[in-house]
């Protein structure tokens, strides 16, 4: 297999997103990430060994796509308490919900990864390390609430960026919002240095 340059194989990488994400993994074939990236055929061969390596990088360059230095620096400024948890997390889901190619794709390969042993661990492995980081990094910024906080936040928010992908006339733009907040706040209920009665946006 040849190997060229990083920024050609971010662009095929980029170009599986997007088919995934509008074809679903059946879709994804070499063929069709070339036609995406607009370069000659056999392009992607060289870069990928295979359909499942191209489905593996596939789900870790999402991740690299989504991480931004900047947000990560800028999470540790401001107030330390339950609203500058409650903006930040309204800015993940808005930030997540911006690349819907990347989530809409991620979905496909945790169907794939269904099938696909190999799949599977890749994504298991490569997801475990974002929640185990996001759990550490919330520790050490000094906001209220634990680990387990983030996790329950990590999966009620994934469903929530779900519904606003695949059936955004579910729930208004208002109605996600409040319940964003919502969660936030009785998530950190009884929290040390918080209040113990609830506020506001409850549904």
């Amino acid at each position: 297999m040849v190997r060229r340059n990083p920024e050609r194989r971010a662009a095929l990488l980029d170009a599986a997103i997007e088919v995934l994400a509008r074809e679903g993994a059946r879709g994804l074939t070499f063929r069709a990430v070339d036609q995406q990236a607009e370069v000659p055929a056999g392009t992607a061969s060289n870069y990928f060994a295979n359909r499942d390596d191209m489905l593996k990088q596939a789900g870790e360059r999402v991740y690299e796509r989504l991480v931004d230095e900047d947000v990560i620096a800028g999470g540790l400024t401001g107030a330390r308490d339950r609203d500058r948890v409650t903006e930040l997390m309204h800015e993940l889901v808005d930030r997540v919900a911006a690349f819907p190619t990347g989530f809409l794709a991620l979905l496909e390969l945790r169907l794939e990864a269904t099938r696909r042993p190999e799949l599977r661990e890749v994504l298991t492995r490569r997801i475990r390390q974002d929640v185990e980081f996001n759990v550490e990094y919330h520790e050490k910024s000094g906001l209220p609430g634990d680990g387990t906080m983030v996790v329950l936040l990590w999966l009620a928010l994934n469903w929530l960026i779900m519904e606003r992908l695949t059936l955004p006339d579910l729930l208004t733009e208002d109605q996600r919002r409040d319940l964003v907040t919502a969660l936030v706040d009785r998530l950190l209920l009884g929290q040390p240095g918080e209040p113990t009665t609830p506020f506001r946006a409850g549904p």
